[in-house]
């Protein structure tokens, strides 16, 4: 049996009704993702044992904190008080990131796994920066938007960072492992 639209919409909220209410569910929504990975990075700084690794999540783990401060600066501009709604992707991706760490043995490889994870995280996150920015500037909160695109940018940057660290030293050295 497929979910009609009625039953799809009903895992949102019967309130969004506009293209304004759609994006405060979205600030939300990132406002509770952003909240959750605060929460799943120590435990990804406390796996890695690439120091490289380690490093980047320690200091994306305070980039976090300052996008959270940034997105209740927007709840703010908006007149709204800063409100969470859960989000099952990030559930799901942060879900997926600790079965697989929990199944890896190898600490190489491990981190490898743990690029992989932080990175699905990040492109979720990009995804969704990316539709705020655009939302706000078409809503006329080129306010809004600006501050948006400054935590758009963080994300864009650590999705690099990751991919050089993967790909200049982690894989190589995962790779190098055998059965």
């Amino acid at each position: 049996m497929t979910p009609t639209g009625d039953a799809i919409m009903g895992l949102f909220t019967k309130d969004i009704e506009t293209l304004d209410d759609l994006f405060v569910h979205t600030l939300q929504d990132i406002y509770y993702a952003e909240n959750q990975i605060t929460k799943a990075l120590p435990k990804m700084i406390e796996k890695a044992t690439a120091p490289e690794l380690k490093g980047g999540f320690e200091t994306h783990l305070r980039e976090t904190e300052g996008q959270i401060a940034r997105l209740e600066r927007a709840f703010q501009m908006l007149d709204l008080s800063p409100k969470a709604v859960t989000c099952p992707a990030i559930d799901g991706i942060i879900k997926e990131a600790n079965e697989l760490a929990g199944d890896i043995a190898d600490k190489s490889v491990l981190d490898a796994g743990l690029i992989a994870s932080a990175q699905a995280v990040e492109h979720y996150e990009i995804t969704r920066y990316g539709t705020l920015v655009a939302w706000a500037k078409q809503l006329g909160r080129g306010d809004v938007a600006s501050l948006l695109a400054e935590t758009l940018e963080e994300e864009r940057a650590t999705d690099e960072k990751l991919t050089t660290m993967a790909e200049s030293r982690v894989n190589r050295a995962a790779e190098a492992v055998t059965a």
